[in-house]
């Protein structure tokens, strides 16, 4: 199995089956390896670690490899190789040289067997150590519990709200498992990382794919953006506030400061009109007759408005609040896909009212008329093109028969 089916191809992006997986943009520079030594290893989830290639491997993007750690040896995955390398240590803040490990080999079968051993004691040390720690009374949660590559070592993450004397607990995992212990607390966010799943945009979570440092999130983002502050709707699976609320919050900050004061009051010939709400990346605005009700809504963009705020100002009033090229310009959401009005659907279509085929009696070799039959006497006869005479006078022959017969 290749780095590329594990989804660490550097060729592509690939599978993001890998939660800190990155895109190496330069594996194809010649000589991309040759200035530095520097590797990049990821463990489980959130771990990442930074080592030497003192033994000169050959190492790709998805290699497995066995790596100095404190005590023993641990097993993990070569994600980054190269000059990005650099940029990541720098994120990572590792100033001094001798956080830096070292390399010892490639991955044997004797150390994939223990490693595999080690990663299936996890979930059921996880279960227990949750159990010890509810007898101990102690107001924490255990997350997850990450094995070492030799077994020799386990990390526990914990969830808590304030500080935790977990001293006598160290001592009961230590004696239950017989590993060394080290406890880590994590947040909200980071256990919904480690543990994945999918937001309600109906993709997977970004915390579980992509972004490895959190920045706190306030409501003040959600009101930047004018979005309603509904806690379940701004809540994410973390119950915290959603990151993505940050995504967009500067460009939205950046275009609000071109738009004017919501206290401000339109005056005009025809009525007062206030602020009621504003498109603010669009740069429109709608304000209404009424203060508190929508009432005459007029929507117009942010220059006009700025114009008749000047003209106030100087003692002016427009006659309308709209300009003229605006009232012509055509309302409505437009979608950019076809750039034609998205109402176009609500239009009702009229339906046209069939002819119905109108039969008049004709000759035998004569075909049959589409056109109504106009009224005429049963004595008639019928043109050489279907349509009957206005106008028939009787044939000497019926003026005799007719005469007989009397």
């Amino acid at each position: 199995m290749t780095g590329c089916d594990r989804g660490l191809c550097h060729q592509a992006i690939g599978r993001q089956d890998r939660q800190l997986n990155t895109y190496d943009w330069l594996a194809d520079v010649p000589g991309n390896t040759d200035d530095t030594d520097l590797v990049e290893v990821q463990f489980k989830h959130t771990r990442k670690g930074y080592y030497h290639n003192v033994n000169q491997l050959d190492l790709k993007k998805g290699d497995i490899v066995a790596v100095e750690a404190n005590p023993g040896h641990d097993i993990g995955v070569v994600t980054l190789t190269g000059r990005l390398v650099k940029l990541q240590l720098k994120k990572a803040n590792l100033k001094s040289s001798e956080e830096i490990r070292r390399i010892y080999r490639i991955a044997r079968p004797v150390d994939m067997e223990k490693y595999y051993e080690a990663k299936s004691r996890e979930h059921a040390t996880m279960i227990e150590s949750r159990q010890i720690a509810k007898n101990l009374g102690l107001d924490m949660k255990i997350g997850d519990v990450e094995y070492q590559g030799d077994c020799n070592k386990a990390i526990f993450y914990y969830i808590a709200d304030g500080r935790v004397d977990f001293r006598q607990l160290i001592k009961d995992l230590a004696a239950t498992f017989h590993v060394r212990i080290e406890m880590k607390q994590i947040g909200a966010r980071q256990e919904a990382g480690r543990i994945g799943g999918t937001g309600p945009c109906g993709r997977e979570l970004c915390c579980a794919t992509w972004m490895k440092n959190f920045v706190s999130v306030g409501t003040s983002a959600a009101r930047y953006q004018d979005i309603s502050l509904n806690p379940q709707k701004l809540a994410g699976m973390c119950a915290k506030l959603k990151c993505c609320l940050n995504y967009e919050a500067d460009n939205y900050v950046e275009a609000s400061r071109k738009l004017p004061s919501k206290d401000t009051v339109l005056q005009t010939l025809e009525a007062d009109y206030y602020y009621f709400k504003a498109d603010i990346l669009a740069g429109l605005i709608t304000y209404s007759t009424d203060k508190n009700m929508a009432v005459n809504l007029q929507t117009i963009t942010a220059e006009r408005a700025k114009q008749i705020i000047e003209l106030n100002h100087n003692g002016e009033k427009p006659e309308s609040l709209l300009e003229d090229d605006f009232q012509n310009a055509p309302q409505g959401p437009v979608d950019l896909a076809t750039q034609e009005n998205i109402n176009r659907f609500d239009r009702t279509k009229k339906k046209k009212k069939k002819k119905k085929p109108v039969q008049q009696e004709t000759g035998a070799n004569v075909p049959q008329a589409r056109t109504p039959k106009p009224k005429a006497s049963k004595e008639s006869k019928p043109a050489k093109d279907g349509k009957p005479n206005k106008e028939a006078k009787p044939t000497k022959e019926a003026k005799n028969t007719k005469n007989a017969k009397e």
